[in-house]
This record gives C-alpha cells, sequence and structure tokens, in this order.
C-alpha cells in the first residue's frame, strides 16, 4: 500500500512514515500542500493523510477539490482541531475519517487498514496465485496453508506480482511502486529483493515462479 502523508510538523511526519514503513507500506512524506498535490497528481495512492492547518493553506482546501475533481482516494484528517464543527466540516468536505492529535500510532494504523477494507478501497484485499496467498491488509502470507515470514520488500514485490498473476511488471513501475519519493534503492536492490524472494518462495514449497524478461521486466506464473 502505497500513503501519502501531507504533515509540517517534521518530527512528527519521521515518526509516522518510520512507523507505517515497518508495516509494510510505502510513505510519501510533504509538508506543504501544494507538494502533496502534485504528487497526488502524478501518483496512485491507496490512502492519504491530511494534516489541515500548513503553511501554505488549508488541508480542507485541498479535500474539497479532491473531491470536486472526482478523486476517491481515501482520505484522513489527522489535526488537532477538536471542536464538533470542525470535525463536521472535515467529514462533510468529504474525509474519510477525522483522527485528533495526539493519538496512538497503532490507532492510526489500524484506522489506515480499515480504509482498506472499505469495498472499492483497494481491489483484491485477499490474493491467491497457486497455492500461494496473501492478506494484503494483515499482510499474512501463507504457502501450502502454512504462515510464512518474509522481509518488507520481498512481501511487497511479491504482492505487485499476484496482483498482476501471468501479466509483465516492468522494472520501471516496480521500482517506482516500491521506493517513495525520500527511499532511493541501489542500482541492484530490486533484483537482489528478487534474488531472495525466489529462494524464499523455493524454499517453502510454492508452485509459482517469479520470470524475468529481460529488458522488459517480470511475471508470476504458476
Amino acid at each position: 500500500m502505497r500513503i501519502l502523508l501531507i504533515e509540517d510538523n517534521e518530527r512528527l511526519s519521521g515518526f509516522i512514515t518510520s512507523s507505517l514503513r515497518a508495516e509494510g507500506m510505502t510513505v510519501d512524506a510533504f509538508n506543504l500542500l501544494a507538494d502533496g498535490a502534485a504528487a497526488m497528481d502524478t501518483m496512485h495512492y491507496d490512502a492519504v493523510v491530511l494534516d489541515l492547518g500548513l503553511p501554505d493553506g488549508d488541508g480542507l482546501d485541498m479535500l474539497r477539490e479532491c473531491r470536486a475533481r472526482g478523486k476517491a482516494t481515501p482520505i484522513l484528517i489527522l489535526t488537532a482541531r477538536d471542536g464538533l464543527s470542525d470535525r463536521v466540516s472535515g467529514l462533510n468536505a468529504g474525509a474519510d475519517d477525522y483522527l485528533l492529535k495526539p493519538f496512538d500510532i497503532e490507532e492510526l494504523t489500524a484506522r489506515l487498514k480499515a480504509l482498506m477494507r472499505r469495498p472499492g478501497a483497494v481491489l483484491g484485499l485477499h490474493l491467491k496465485a497457486g497455492n500461494v496467498e496473501l492478506d494484503s491488509v494483515s499482510r499474512d502470507l501463507t504457502i501450502d496453508g502454512k504462515s510464512i515470514v518474509l522481509t518488507r520488500r520481498e512481501l511487497e514485490i511479491l504482492e505487485h506480482l499476484m496482483r498482476r498473476p501471468g501479466r509483465v511488471v516492468s522494472k520501471s513501475w516496480l521500482e517506482e511502486a516500491l521506493y517513495g519519493f525520500d527511499e532511493e534503492g541501489s542500482k541492484n536492490s530490486l533484483e537482489v529483493a528478487l534474488h531472495r524472494l525466489r529462494k524464499s518462495l523455493e524454499t517453502a514449497g510454492a508452485d509459482v515462479k517469479i520470470h524475468t524478461l529481460r529488458g522488459v521486466g517480470y511475471m508470476l506464473q504458476s
């Protein structure tokens, strides 16, 4: 899952980013509305965490504009504005959820996962390919009914390939999906992660294979 975070408190933004990444999410963090809006226009996000009081404007304005343009991306408002009228305004503007500061990171994570479980939020929450099954919300992976533990990066690659079984996924697309704007992968990091993923699948007895089409990309086949 790729999350857009728009929060101007750098310490809080860093804490949220590291916590969500530990949950297997890719996070792009910005402290200005303009930068967040530009990112949203160029990248697909599964959810947005949006502060309201930002240096270059009010998050509600961005929220209203997104909904006016027909963007259905789930948006969770994260703010210190605790008045009833503030919550009502946020929800009426099109927010999917509203969380007050201070908050527990476990609650924020749970609320984001709940948004992902809503019908239409993310297609295919439970993925299956051969004897490999993945719950994309809980991040639970089983192969032939046995629970398997992969690294965060391996699990992300597997999820993207399982969402497109039998179809070629380009290397550039995978790299874009896996690494946030502030997460530069090394030249061979994707290949290294794919090698480890192949070994893990083979060791666990998976009946699917990841094929490399040189100069094109990768494909999962059972």
